[in-house]
C-alpha cells in the first residue's frame, strides 16, 4: 500500500466532490478498488464514467461513493501533495549541475535535486531517465503522457556516463527508444560543456537523435552555466565568441539538413549563443512554433514579436491619442546584462512613441553567483537593492516575473518585492513574460 495518504486540502465550488459531502481533511484511499500512487493514476481512473471512490472521513468511517458522470470529468479535488506521492530525488552527480554551483546558508529547498519524471509532465521539467524503472516507462506509455522532456547530453553512452558520474546514465538512453516506438512526444536539451559534449560529440549527438523524430519534437542546445562557486567541481571553462560562432554553424548545418528532409527545424541554439557570437536572432519562422522556450530558444525574438504586435494594435486604436497624453511617467526597467540590448531597444522604442515617457534601463550585473550568469532569472533581490541604490528610478520600476520563485513573493536570496520596494523607496511592479504585458505594464493600461 502506498505509504502517501492523499488528504484532501481543497473542494471546489460546486463540483461532484462537494454535492457528495467529501471535505477538506478527508482522505482518497482508491478508486475502483485500485490504490492511487500518484497524481497519474488519479487522472487516469478519474477518465471513467463510473467510479467507485473509497474515502476516509475524519471520524474514521469510510465512505464507498458510486459515482456517474461525464468521461473525463473531475471531481474538483486539491490535495495537499500536489503530486500525490513523494518528489524522487536525482542519483546522479553531472560535472554541470547548478545546484552543486550554489553558496551555502541558502534555504533547503534550493538544494534539492529532482529527476522525477512526472514532473516534467506536470511542470515541464527535464528528466535524465536515470531515475526511471522499466515499470515507470511502461506506465507512461499505458496512460499515453506526453510530452516527456528528456535532458540528453549526448548520446555516447561512455561519454553520458563520465557527464553525470552516473555508470548507468549510457544504458538510460535506451528508454528513449521504447518511448519512441510507443509513439510518445519527447523534447530534449544538451548542457554543452566546453571540450566534453561538443564538436564532433554535439555532431553525433544531432545525428543520433534525429532518428527519433518526429516523436523527438525539438531539441535545445544550451551553453553550461558556471557560477563563481566552483571550488573542487569539475573543472569547466566558459565559452568565447569564436566557440559560440562555431556552435551555430553547427546547429544551422543541421537545421539545413532536417528541414530539407522532415520540415521542422528541430536542433535549436538558446538566446545566448547568438548573443555571444555577436549574431541575429533568427526569425521567428526557425523556431517550429517556440517548442523550447523554457530553455530560452526564442524568448527575445517571440519578446520583440508580441512587443511589435502590442505597439502596432495599441497606435490603432481610436482613443490613441488620449493614452499618449496620459502616458506620462518616469520608470525603470531592471534586466539581466544577457536581455539588456534587447530590452533597452524596446524601451526607447516606447519614448520616442510616447514622447512624455522617460524609462530608465538597468542590467543588473550578478554579483551573488558571479558576472557569467547574466540571464535575468537567477538575478536576487540584494543585487537589485545594492545596484539601483541612487540610480535615477521615476515612481515605479519594473521586474521581470522570472526573478520570483514560482507563486511566491521573494527573490532566491530570500529578499521579498517589499524589501526592494522599502530600500529602494520605489513601488516594483512584475512584468510577464509576454512582450504585451511588457508594453502594458510600462504605460499602465490594460
Amino acid at each position: 500500500m502506498n505509504k502517501i495518504s492523499h488528504v484532501i486540502k481543497k473542494i471546489a465550488p460546486n463540483s461532484i466532490a462537494g454535492e457528495l459531502g467529501i471535505e477538506p481533511g478527508d482522505v482518497l484511499l482508491k478508486i475502483n478498488d485500485n490504490e492511487i500512487v500518484d497524481i497519474f493514476d488519479y487522472q487516469y481512473f478519474m477518465q471513467d464514467e463510473y467510479i467507485e471512490v473509497l474515502i476516509r472521513k475524519a471520524d474514521g468511517d469510510e465512505w464507498l461513493l458510486e459515482i456517474d458522470k461525464e468521461y473525463d470529468e473531475d471531481l474538483g479535488i486539491e490535495f495537499e501533495n500536489g503530486l500525490m506521492d513523494d518528489y524522487r530525488s536525482c542519483h546522479n552527480k553531472c560535472i554541470f549541475c547548478f545546484i552543486d554551483q550554489m553558496p551555502k546558508g541558502m534555504r533547503d529547498t534550493l538544494y534539492f535535486k529532482d529527476d522525477d519524471s512526472r514532473l516534467s509532465f506536470l511542470q515541464g521539467n527535464y528528466v535524465t531517465l536515470t531515475n526511471m524503472s522499466d515499470d515507470d516507462v511502461e506506465r507512461i506509455i499505458r496512460y499515453h503522457l506526453s510530452p516527456i522532456n528528456i535532458s540528453f547530453q549526448t548520446t555516447n553512452p561512455e561519454l553520458r556516463c563520465m557527464m553525470l558520474n552516473n555508470r548507468f546514465a549510457g544504458e538510460a538512453l535506451k528508454r528513449v527508444k521504447r518511448l519512441y516506438e510507443a509513439g510518445i512526444t519527447m523534447n530534449g536539451q544538451i548542457v554543452l560543456c566546453k571540450g566534453i559534449n561538443d564538436g564532433e560529440e554535439l555532431e553525433r549527438s544531432i545525428s543520433d537523435l534525429t532518428s527519433y523524430l518526429p516523436q523527438l519534437e525539438s531539441v535545445s542546445v544550451v551553453p553550461v552555466g558556471l557560477s563563481k562557486y566552483r571550488e573542487g567541481l569539475y573543472p569547466l571553462e566558459p565559452f568565447e565568441k569564436e566557440d559560440a560562432v562555431k556552435v551555430l554553424e553547427c546547429i544551422h548545418r543541421w537545421q539545413r539538413k532536417i528541414y530539407s528532409e522532415y520540415g521542422v527545424h528541430f536542433v535549436h541554439a538558446s538566446d545566448e549563443w547568438y548573443i555571444m557570437a555577436g549574431e541575429e536572432l533568427p526569425e521567428s519562422e526557425r523556431y517550429d512554433g517556440y517548442l523550447q522556450l523554457e530553455n530560452g530558444v526564442g524568448m527575445l525574438r517571440l519578446l520583440r514579436e508580441e512587443f511589435d504586435d502590442a505597439v502596432s494594435k495599441l497606435l490603432a486604436l481610436e482613443d490613441i491619442d488620449i493614452i499618449k497624453e496620459k502616458a506620462s511617467e518616469e520608470l525603470s526597467i531592471v534586466t539581466g546584462k544577457l536581455a539588456y540590448p534587447y530590452i533597452l531597444e524596446m524601451a526607447e522604442e516606447i519614448m520616442r512613441l510616447f514622447s512624455n515617457m522617460t524609462i530608465h534601463v538597468y542590467a543588473i550585473t550578478n554579483d551573488f553567483f558571479g558576472e557569467m550568469i547574466t540571464v535575468s532569472g537567477l538575478l536576487t533581490g540584494q543585487d537589485i537593492i545594492k545596484q539601483l541604490k541612487g540610480k535615477k528610478l521615476g515612481a515605479r520600476i519594473l521586474l521581470p516575473q522570472n526573478v520570483l520563485r514560482s507563486g511566491e513573493d521573494y527573490f532566491l536570496d530570500d529578499i521579498t518585492i517589499s524589501e526592494v520596494e522599502k530600500s529602494l523607496q520605489v513601488k516594483a511592479d512584475i512584468v510577464k513574460s509576454s512582450g504585451y504585458d511588457f508594453v502594458n505594464t510600462i504605460l499602465n493600461i490594460e
